[in-house]
């Protein structure tokens, strides 16, 4: 039992379902998103800030990279446990997940899967303890949906390679102190570790966004950007390798998001059994109850969906089109549930003292990242037709 005194979302009883450990990893990230992030996220979000004195508690709840083994600086769990933690993070809010996921699954997945043994030595554990901050370079100003039209470009030269070109929409990127940067090298897309500090290199924030406020967004700039030899990922190599890191990605979210439904459900039910018009509860009103009726569906489906995820994602079995599908979804109902509920808290909806405006705003760019809604439904259909609608 959390003691934060949110219970979450459980109508199908899911909860019989997880072990001992993953209720409590979860309950224990429940409570501090309750006690640390509630309290103070409406404030950053109003001044366009990112609460960066999370990082250090986040460490140590190990919210970074803990599927990974322990040595390199992970907790070794499952992907049930590691979709709870980015339920209860998007409760908190979409830019907190989103810290968490860049790190995890856009920075630390790559370094170990296509670094060099040295590379993981050093950075996983710096990583997984946020000594150093990570961000994942692929998406450019031209170049969102078709990352293989990339115009980043790496040249090799005597002690290493040449980068030139820019990246766009980059989480994390001003804080970060190393990127993660998909670059074409002879025409083949290799993922290349840069440093901050390395000459040639920028990364100037994302100003006047209206959506993630609580979150650093930012631009990445390479001008004959030399990178050491020994910071390439010996293998990375394809397109295939960063969009392996997207489907880790695609992953949280499809958990991250359903957090968010829930806390949005959540603020409405209760608005509705405590606002009082025509002499009773607005919980009372037909109309009412089909918008709750319907989002609590929405969500328990969405949660059933990530449970066998999780499931497939564990015993191998899980395909990039399986997580299209759950993003796809979970975004959609997501955004159908925080729009519903700024409709039912009637004019209170758009008050900082709820939730709701900053999630329904937060939405909006979760369900475009990581693959659009449109991108993910054209994957479902060239893999159920074998015809791709993409050229």
């Amino acid at each position: 039992m959390s003691n934060s005194g949110y219970q979450g979302v459980d109508y199908y009883q899911l909860d019989d379902l997880f072990t001992e450990e993953e209720k409590a990893i979860r309950d224990t990230v429940r409570d501090f998103v309750s006690n640390e992030v509630i309290p103070v996220i409406e404030k950053y979000n109003q001044e366009m800030k990112f609460p960066k004195e999370l990082i250090p508690k986040m460490a140590e709840l190990g919210i970074f990279g803990p599927t990974l083994p322990p040595e390199y600086g992970g907790m070794g769990i499952n992907n049930v446990a590691y979709g709870l933690i980015m339920q209860e993070l998007e409760r908190g809010d979409s830019g907190i997940r989103s810290f968490a996921s860049v790190q995890s699954g856009l920075v630390m997945y790559p370094i170990y899967t296509f670094g060099s043994e040295e590379q993981k030595k050093y950075w996983l554990p710096k990583l997984a303890a946020a000594e150093k901050i990570g961000c994942f370079g692929l998406t450019e100003p031209d170049f969102g949906s078709n990352p293989g039209g990339m115009i980043t470009k790496a040249e090799k030269v005597d002690g290493g390679y040449l980068l030139n070109g820019a990246k766009m929409w980059i989480t994390n990127g001003t804080i970060a102190d190393v990127a993660v940067v998909w670059a074409k090298l002879d025409g083949r897309v290799r993922g290349f570790l840069v440093e901050k500090g390395t000459k040639g290199f920028s990364a100037p924030e994302t100003k006047g966004k209206l959506s993630l406020r609580a979150s650093v967004t930012s631009e990445l700039v390479f001008e004959d950007c030399l990178i050491p030899e020994e910071n390439i990922l010996p293998n990375s190599g394809g397109l295939k390798s960063p969009l392996m890191c997207l489907t880790q990605a695609r992953y949280g979210i499809a958990w991250g998001v359903t957090g968010l439904a829930m806390h949005c459900y959540h603020t409405a039910l209760d608005y509705s059994l405590s606002r009082i018009q025509f002499g009773k509860p607005i919980a009372s009103f037909q109309i009412t109850q089909e918008k709750l009726a319907y989002m609590l569906t929405e969500i328990t489906k969405a949660q059933q969906l990530n449970y066998r995820l999780a499931q497939m994602k564990d015993n191998g079995t899980m395909r990039p089109q399986h997580v299209s599908m759950a993003k796809r979804n979970n975004c959609e109902i997501a955004k159908n549930i925080a729009s519903m509920a700024r409709e039912m808290l009637g004019a209170n909806g758009i008050l900082d003292e709820y939730p709701i405006m900053r999630h329904l705003n937060n939405i909006e760019s979760v369900k475009t990242y990581e693959g659009t809604h449109e991108m993910h439904t054209l994957i479902l259909g060239e893999d159920v037709t074998g015809i791709s609608a993409f050229e």
